[in-house]
């Protein structure tokens, strides 16, 4: 039987237990995107260097400490949390023979690397929350690039596009009327390729397989979408680390802070409100 989201979530949150700009130009204000090294983004978009950009209360990302500007914040290094030998324990079938992925391209160094591009991600709020990220996150990607019940494919970082017969995902929008073709790539397989390539610095649009190549992009590009609020929808971060609020309408329909309302963020519109469903 396939593992579900949950079941996975919880075997990998019990393991970690046991071990100044001149436009809106970053944020979800502008599709996710960084500002340059050593600048904060503030809560309206702005990159700086001020209070008003890196201050507690005013600074979305990219904040001194490696947090958000409010809230609970303990800063650190992203290897004190999950280290090289837990990660090979969570994703351990990911290089077997039989799965795309067998060449290393998932490796520890390359989601470490690409994770300091996000500096709030696993390390935002006590021990046991920054915890239940990263497992919340590998849980995720780990279903999306599993392909079957058991063997290599049960554990999940085995496959690097994906399978069968999706037709084409991309979409055209914008500034972006070209889109690549082609299947989805990584863990959290992107669909707004223009917008991901500016975020991350990276030509995903003549390029797309570099989500599929490049280690570090890889992970940047799920990363990305993982940190990145899509209104109305909050970002998966926002409510794995507690700071989303749901409203009365998202009460009504159950959606509740928790693990749950992540499978409705990625991709509700498939794995939700059908009752029972191997997909979930």
């Amino acid at each position: 039987m396939r593992p579900s989201k949950f079941t996975t979530f919880s075997l990998l949150f019990s393991l970690l237990l046991l071990t100044a700009a001149s436009a809106q130009n970053c944020g979800s204000q502008a599709g996710g995107a960084l500002c340059a090294s050593g600048l904060c983004c503030s809560k309206f978009g702005w990159c700086g260097n001020t209070n008003d950009h890196c201050g507690s209360g005013n600074c979305q990302s990219q904040c001194p400490g490696g947090g958000p500007g409010s809230g609970p914040v303990t800063g650190g290094d992203l290897g004190s949390v999950i280290s090289n030998s837990v990660f090979d324990q969570m994703l351990k079938l990911r290089n077997e023979n039989s799965c795309q992925g067998k060449n290393n391209v998932y490796t520890y160094n390359a989601f470490i690397t690409a994770a300091r591009s996000f500096p709030g991600f696993g390390t935002t709020g006590d021990s046991n929350t920054r915890k239940r990220e990263i497992a919340a996150f590998f849980a995720q990607t780990s279903q999306n690039t599993t392909g079957g019940s058991d063997g290599p494919f049960a554990w999940g970082y085995c496959f690097l596009t994906e399978q069968g017969n999706p037709g084409d995902y991309y979409s055209a929008r914008g500034q972006w009327p070209s889109c690549p073709p082609g299947r989805k790539r990584g863990p959290f397989p992107i669909t707004h390729a223009g917008p991901c390539s500016r975020a991350i610095g990276a030509d995903l649009l003549n390029n797309p397989d570099l989500v599929a190549t490049d280690p570090v992009i890889s992970f940047k590009t799920s990363l990305l979408f993982w940190m990145t609020t899509q209104s109305p929808k909050p970002s998966c971060h926002d409510v794995i680390i507690g700071r989303w609020n749901p409203s009365a309408g998202d009460r009504a329909a159950n959606r509740l802070p928790g693990f749950g309302v992540i499978a409705n963020v990625i991709n509700g519109g498939l794995e939700c409100g059908r009752g029972n469903d191997n997909m979930v």
